[in-house]
């Protein structure tokens, strides 16, 4: 009776804070008919937003795969002075608030600030633009590929790599035909996690892109844009956009959790 009552009040409580929320955004994205629909999508900022997010998704990738693949691999095959520290540092933006990480990009990198300020006169501005917003989606998503290849590379300790070594492998053949296939499936789970915090995020995108339209606009930003200008059908359509990317997530997410450990383990 009891594990009856615990699924069926988990049933209830999803369906309540997530089927029904994401079948209202479907339904009012295409409550006006398909014309409508497809009217919102195809507007050039939204266009502009879309294609932003993935150029910007793009780019944060391979920095979080370098970073976090590097800093795992020292976090788990070296002993070092501040070892510690550092892993407390690279999980520093999951505390931090997004918005007082845009805040601080901003302080720092932004024309007053002390980086800003000795680029302004060569004409390099790097916030309110895609570099800003480069820069602050690297920031909290960095610790996702970290977080899911480090407990991957304390599990298969250092055996075969000192084999390799012995054999007479370089560093990169070591890497390419042991690690690397090791951590494959960890680091496509990080992967996927990136991509999905990177095109969702809002907080700190929004202190530092300056909002221009068409330009600096991300697809979260756009959505809110367009909801403040009373443009309602706009805004759900392009949240149905932003939606489905996060439904194929979750999918992706989903093959690799049940496949993964099975393909590592052989």
């Amino acid at each position: 009776m009891a594990r009856i009552v615990l699924i069926l009040l988990s049933l209830a409580f999803l369906g309540l804070m997530v089927i029904l929320p994401v079948a209202a955004i479907f339904h009012r994205a295409f409550a006006e008919g398909f014309d409508v629909y497809k009217t919102a999508i195809l507007d050039p900022e939204t266009l502009a937003a879309i294609r932003l997010t993935v150029i910007a998704t793009l780019l944060v990738l391979p920095v979080n795969v370098v970073f976090g693949v590097a800093a795992a691999w020292a976090i788990a095959r070296f002993r070092f002075p501040g070892r510690r520290v550092l892993l407390i540092l690279i999980e520093v933006p999951f505390a931090v608030s997004p918005i007082v990480a845009g805040l601080c990009f901003l302080m720092v990198y932004g024309a007053y600030g002390p980086v800003g300020a000795v680029l302004e006169p060569f004409g390099i501005q790097l916030m309110f633009n895609l570099v800003g917003i480069v820069l602050v989606s690297a920031f909290v998503t960095c610790p996702f590929v970290m977080r899911e290849v480090l407990p991957v590379l304390m599990v298969t300790g250092e055996d075969e790599e000192r084999a390799a070594i012995t054999l007479g492998a370089n560093g990169w053949q070591m890497f390419r035909h042991i690690v690397l296939p090791n951590i494959s499936w960890g680091l496509a789970y990080g992967v996927v996690l990136t991509m999905a915090r990177a095109m969702g995020e809002f907080g700190a995108v929004s202190v530092v892109a300056g909002a221009i339209r068409g330009e600096t606009m991300t697809l979260p930003l756009q959505i809110e844009l367009m909801y403040n200008d009373y443009n309602a059908t706009g805004a759900f359509a392009a949240a149905t956009v932003l939606t489905a990317l996060a439904l194929v997530t979750l999918v992706l997410r989903s093959i690799l959790t049940r496949f993964g450990p099975q393909k590592e383990a052989h």
